[in-house]
């Protein structure tokens, strides 16, 4: 009987000392294969080692250095470029008495969330990629990113794009452009659709439809003048941006009836922003992701249509325009949106998004909280589907109001305090508002919520904080 354990163990042992062997056999054939692929991979070597040698340069922390940035006519790597109030060949030096500058929506605040991400989000794109006007199905649209898209609005539940048609376009403005196109009167004896927005509203719109000066649309201003007029006659576009830019409420249509259409801009309308109570369902919808992503550099927007004609007219506009969008920025927004559905983390980006803009909107409300001078626009909670509970909205912007009489122009006080914001004139408000914003990158960040703190403190009354 002993005998016959002491074989057991020795096949035992045999069992495990070929399994080990084999192991290790495929651990170095793998590695080996891996060193000779590697070997062979020579243009995308040397593409990934310039990107990481330039994703190497840290600029302090104060900047970024880039592929496409001065390198000093080859003779250098290329240099830092640094954030607004930093300088010097590592972007070190703060620059003293430097304004805050809280205007534009660069959203930049996602940048921290892409640099953790780089493997998965990196592309090396050969010269011969694309390089057709069309995909093999001679149109503009890779499928692949359609169904792709389609995934992200199903994961987060803020559209309805089930039995809809999809348009790209360069960024939301190229799409902006051609839903009003695509709604105005076919009949070339109709008056000019009149194109409507409700102030406040993204200035966009009107300087958009004025410089095309079309025979087909004008614009007329206020949808809120218009909702008891009657237009029998003539049809109406009407913006409806939802959240709203630049006060961030949850906006609907005013102007109803046979002759009133809308184009629902859905730019902000992502977990980061605002809470998502069930997906828009509109007859035509348009985002982007600079807004999702934080690629705005990247111009890459996408609308959601109902009815197949509109879709057709935009169709239409988006070739004659530009022949559709850059292959290369689809093929990046791919890659990007893979990583927002990915398997691993599928709600990383949300989280982060969407911390980052809670801890922006407690630190500024605390920085208000003893200011009887400004308020901020209120927004109530709301169920977010997405979250799975009732939440604060984070828009990407704060409407700051200037409460005192003697304080008619908010953004000249704001000023006065070396803080840069957006006139509330140029959303056809008073100039008593005025526009902030919260989407910049930390240290624009950082300095307004400095700059803001040394101004409340200056009233009368209020304790330091």
């Amino acid at each position: 009987m002993e005998r016959d354990q002491r074989i057991c163990k020795l096949d035992a042992f045999a069992v495990v000392l070929v399994a080990s062997l084999g192991v290790n056999i495929w651990l170095v054939s793998k590695v080996f294969m891996d060193s000779t692929r590697m070997m062979t991979m020579s243009w995308s070597r040397r593409a990934a080692m310039e990107a990481e040698a330039v994703g190497a340069i840290s600029c302090s922390g104060h900047g970024r250095a880039y592929l496409d940035g001065d390198d000093n006519d080859g003779k250098s790597e290329p240099v830092c470029e640094c954030h607004l109030c930093f300088q010097g060949t590592d972007c070190s030096v703060l620059i003293p008495n430097c304004k805050a500058n809280a205007d534009g929506g660069d959203p930049l605040f996602l940048e921290p969330f892409w640099v953790k991400h780089a493997t998965s989000s990196a592309i090396v794109v050969a010269g011969w990629h694309r390089m057709s006007y069309t995909y093999n199905d001679n149109s503009f649209i890779s499928k692949e990113l359609e169904k792709l898209i389609r995934k992200v609005h199903a994961h987060v539940g803020n559209a309805i794009t089930e039995n809809r048609y999809i348009v790209f376009g360069a960024g939301s403005t190229q799409l902006l452009a051609a839903a009003v196109h695509a709604l105005s009167p076919t009949n070339s004896s109709a008056p000019p659709a009149a194109v409507l927005a409700s102030v406040p509203y993204y200035g966009l719109y009107e300087a958009q439809a004025k410089l095309f000066k079309s025979t087909e649309f004008k614009f007329e201003g206020d949808a809120r003048l218009w909702k008891n007029n009657s237009y029998a006659n003539r049809q109406v576009i009407e913006f409806v941006t939802s959240p709203n830019n630049p006060d961030g409420l949850p906006n609907k249509a005013v102007v109803n009836g046979p002759n009133a259409k809308s184009i629902h801009d859905h730019a902000y309308y992502w977990p980061h922003f605002t809470p998502i109570p069930a997906p828009a369902d509109e007859n035509l919808m348009i985002f982007t992701i600079s807004k999702l992503t934080g690629h705005a550099g990247t111009r890459f927007g996408w609308a959601v249509i109902k009815e197949k004609s509109v879709y057709e007219r935009m169709t239409i506009f988006m070739q004659l325009n530009s022949m559709g969008v850059s292959r290369d920025t689809q093929l990046r927004a791919l890659k990007l949106l893979k990583v927002v559905v990915g398997a691993k983390g599928e709600r990383d980006i949300f989280n982060f998004g969407y911390n980052t803009m809670k801890s922006r909107w407690e630190k500024l409300k605390i920085t208000f909280s003893t200011s009887n001078r400004f308020t901020l626009q209120k927004i109530l909670p709301q169920y977010c589907t997405f979250l799975r509970t009732i939440r604060e909205s984070s828009p990407a912007y704060a409407w700051l109001r200037c409460e005192r009489k003697e304080d008619k122009d908010c953004s000249a006080v704001l000023n006065a305090a070396n803080i840069i914001g957006r006139e509330g004139s140029i959303f056809r408000a008073e100039d008593r508002y005025v526009r902030l914003s919260l989407v910049r990158n930390q240290d624009d960040f950082d300095l307004l919520i400095h700059r803001l703190n040394k101004l409340v403190t200056k009233e009368d009354g209020t304790k330091t904080m």
